[in-house]
């Protein structure tokens, strides 16, 4: 019992919550969409939004990672509905083809507003 009071005693300090006053003057980074925030899923994003589709090889090539960076980071988009991931055959060859949906264009739009509008208020306009 000695030994649990002693921990009690030494417990860290709460911490301190920020001013949630200054937020309303420019956005909050938690308002972006941070599935598409991180830097490989924004690539990927931004890729399939310039091209209709791609394939699994081009886009790796594109974006300079391995088979299994793209894999899991191209599965989180899938699963949040942002692109659609087509495999088929060609021949005897397996082919794997990415296109961005309509809600993955439309949470890329939002993002780009976002990181656009904080520049601007950052930079003081």
């Amino acid at each position: 019992m000695a030994r649990s009071n002693q921990l009690r005693r030494h417990r860290m300090p709460e911490p301190t919550r920020p001013d949630r006053s200054a937020q309303h003057t420019r956005p909050a980074a938690a308002e972006l969409d941070r599935l598409i925030h991180e830097r490989m899923r924004l690539g990927i994003v931004s890729a399939l939004a310039a091209n209709e589709a791609l394939s699994f090889n081009d886009l790796k090539k594109l974006l300079a990672t391995t088979d299994g960076n793209l894999s899991v980071h191209a599965r989180k988009l899938e699963e949040a509905k942002y692109i659609v991931c087509e495999k088929y055959f060609e021949g005897r060859l397996p082919k794997t083809v990415f296109r961005l949906r309509p809600a993955g264009r439309t949470a890329l739009e939002r993002y780009l507003t976002q990181m656009e509008s904080l520049i601007h208020s950052m930079r003081g306009h």
